[in-house]
């Protein structure tokens, strides 16, 4: 009796571990958080892949994998190989959410690249808050995402400076005193008006502002509206080259011929500045500039050519979208793959320098830097001089 008493106790014992151990390896680990031990280091990627602003979404989905197959190409991260998950946000809140919902829930990821635009991040960054995940976007530009968490960071700059330097030489250099504005109804351009208008009234300047939704092609009412103000200068504030395109299209039909002021988004497109050359001439506008002399901006862009047959686009934001990617190799190397180390140690980058020069992320998660004046001319973009 006492020997079967013994065995019975063992027998349970046994089955007490085979409970906590299968318990553990179910959860990946202490704390439920997801097992970081074997496989692929999975990477969600968050970006316009279809619509107007896929202009944007597939080089950066270009750039991205790129990046991802160097890694890969010379052992990934620590023996396991890097695979990105990737979803269209199409630069929309309720898409960037579905997005995230799906790669923090059922893909179990722990970082997030992306969104490209304003609007799918400003979702996708409370999703991913709740579930310990780090969050990068490489173009994402909104005042507002400014200090929203502590699992966001950027190394692009806030549009505070891009609002800030086109407000200060409308106003200080050009004398222009009076600005219309006709801005989309999306983050990003609500996020840059606001500090433009902030910083142009303050100065002594005015705005009259007409508004459009994303799926508004007929600008010519508005635009009517805007003409009949007689403003110093007009500012086409929208998320995408095409709505730009259409405004300047319908600006021609009117005979409507002001001074311009772009935000960056159509500033770099080369489409928009060379059908509409003429039109833009002498036109203000304020980019975030990687130095095109950086050994590695020069390689990322002989690189993209000869994997993809094409000139890499928007500088300014792909540069970014390639160190995010090495950024986070080099987070994962140091502090595990695991959202809320990650999270943490995004805030000790310093004078990490890559394709768009040397980053420095600040307590808030922007970028410390910011935004230069540029002028267009000949259909193409060139430092701003007084």
């Amino acid at each position: 009796m006492e020997r079967v008493n013994r065995g019975s106790a063992l027998m349970w014992v046994i089955v007490a571990l085979v409970v906590v151990v299968g318990g553990f390896s179910i959860l990946g680990g202490k704390g439920g958080a997801p097992s970081t031990e074997t496989g692929p280091i999975k990477i969600g990627v968050i970006g316009p892949l279809t619509g107007d602003a896929a202009i944007y979404g597939e080089p950066f989905r270009n750039t991205v994998q790129l990046a991802i197959d160097e890694i890969n190409a010379t052992g990934g991260i620590g023996g396991r190989q890097v695979e990105a998950i990737y979803e269209d946000g199409q630069c929309n809140g309720k898409e960037g959410a579905n997005a995230a919902q799906k790669l923090v829930n059922v893909d179990k990821v722990q970082a997030i690249i992306g969104g490209v635009c304003s609007g799918e991040t400003l979702t996708v960054v409370p999703i991913a808050e709740k579930g310990r995940v780090v969050v990068v976007s490489p173009s994402a530009s909104s005042p507002a995402l400014t200090g929203i968490s502590p699992y966001f960071f950027r190394p692009y700059p806030s549009d505070a400076s891009q609002g800030n330097v086109l407000a200060n030489i409308a106003y200080t250099d050009k004398g222009w005193k009076k600005v219309a504005v006709i801005q989309e109804q999306v983050d990003y351009a609500v996020g840059l008006y606001k500090v433009f208008n902030q910083v142009f009234s303050g100065l002594g300047g005015k705005t009259v502002k007409e508004e459009f939704s994303s799926n508004v092609t007929d600008f010519r009412s508005v635009l009517t509206k805007l003409k009949a103000e007689k403003p110093d200068a007009l500012f086409v504030l929208t998320q995408t080259a095409a709505s730009t395109q259409r405004i300047l299209k319908q600006m021609e039909e009117l005979n409507w011929k002001p001074q311009i002021i772009l935000d960056e988004a159509s500033a770099g497109d080369k489409e928009t500045l060379t059908t509409y050359k003429s039109q833009l001439e002498g036109a203000l506008t304020s980019e975030f500039i990687p130095d095109l002399s950086n050994a590695k901006l020069q390689k990322l862009m002989s690189d993209y050519k000869a994997k993809y047959g094409t000139e890499l686009p928007y500088l300014g934001y792909m540069a970014p979208a390639y160190d995010i990617v090495y950024i986070l190799k080099d987070g994962i190397a140091s502090v595990g793959y695991n959202g809320e180390k990650l999270a943490t140690w995004s805030r000790t980058i310093k004078d990490w320098q890559g394709a768009s020069g040397s980053v420095t992320i600040s307590s808030d998660g922007d970028r410390v830097g910011g935004y230069s004046s540029e002028v267009v001319h000949d259909g193409k973009t060139e430092p701003y001089k007084k």
